[in-house]
């Protein structure tokens, strides 16, 4: 994936999104003794950078796939992207989703005329039914993070980070099924200035970080983390890139999620949710090593539950 394609793929998506604000805190820069910058996704349409790449994904179809929709499984973020993707674009999208995703992006699936069907909470049922509907309907099948379009659109929210600040040392990620991060890692390879990727990831659910130790795909046996949105695993198209441009994950607990979280609530005065708090969990954790520099924190999304808090 190259320089090129990021650029034209931000060109592609800026009719159809949001360029989210980056915000500051001063009190968590004190706190970390670093210049902290939020990339502010949980503004983005849909609630999560996931708009990005399903726009993107969408709109490389042709002609002829748009008339047949598009089908794909998600525990809600990317579920709600592909939807307000779909109907912003005027195509049928068929949402395969797990009997445990919360209340609130279902809501927004069927708000945003997406197409609902349920299945158990694996990731063996979502796919089974997403391959079923694709050969029913015709529909194409967009995966939700291993997609090299969906890869691509997910980077330009690091891609716009640093344009608005090009001197950071650092870039923090929340790593669920790997798109973000491998987006994000492109976008710092190409407009970085010798700018590193880091992960974060709940220890209930470290895939990921057990893939980079490993060097190849690992899966996890149980996921019981409060950040719904990581419980996938990587990809083989995004697995490469992590495996190459990422510099390290960096696992936190439960409830380094939820005083995170409530952290951000408090004093940044803005919605995210848990998988969210994970990127500057991972920062917290390892603050002595940021000492002194510039960091950014991609926020993924603000789609919570707010009557079922950890707090």
């Amino acid at each position: 994936m190259q320089k090129e394609q990021l650029i034209e793929c931000h060109l592609r998506i800026t009719p159809y999104i949001h360029r989210t604000p980056v915000l500051s805190s001063r009190l968590i820069n004190e706190l970390m003794g670093a210049e902290v910058f939020f990339k502010c996704e949980n503004f983005q349409r849909g609630g999560a950078y996931k708009m990005r790449g399903a726009t993107n994904a969408i709109l490389q179809l042709s002609k002829e796939e748009r008339s047949k929709g598009v089908v794909t499984h998600s525990s809600g973020n990317f579920a709600q992207a592909v939807s307000l993707g779909a109907q912003s674009l005027g195509v049928a999208a068929h949402i395969v989703m797990p009997s445990s995703a919360p209340e609130v992006k279902k809501m927004g699936v069927k708000q945003y005329e997406g197409i609902i069907y349920e299945c158990e909470p694996t990731l063996e049922a979502r796919q089974a039914m997403a391959d079923r509907i694709a050969n029913e309907t015709g529909a194409t099948f967009l995966h939700p993070s291993n997609d090299p379009e969906v890869i691509i659109g997910q980077g330009t929210a690091a891609m716009e980070l640093l344009d608005d600040h090009a001197d950071l040392n650092a870039v923090f990620c929340p790593v669920g099924g790997g798109g973000l991060i491998a987006g994000s890692a492109l976008a710092a390879l190409y407009f970085g200035n010798d700018c590193k990727v880091y992960g974060g990831e709940p220890f209930e659910a470290d895939d990921a970080y057990r893939s980079l130790q490993s060097g190849k795909i690992e899966s996890n046996e149980t996921t019981n983390t409060i950040a719904d949105g990581l419980k996938t695993t990587l990809g083989a198209n995004n697995f490469p890139i992590i495996k190459e441009h990422v510099t390290a994950i960096i696992r936190v607990t439960e409830e380094e999620i939820v005083s995170t979280m409530r952290l951000i609530w408090e004093r940044m005065k803005i919605i995210v949710e848990p998988s969210s708090a994970v990127a500057l969990a991972a920062l917290l954790r390892n603050k002595e090593n940021f000492k002194g520099q510039k960091v950014g924190i991609v926020i993924s999304g603000g789609n919570v539950d707010l009557g079922d808090l950890p707090f």
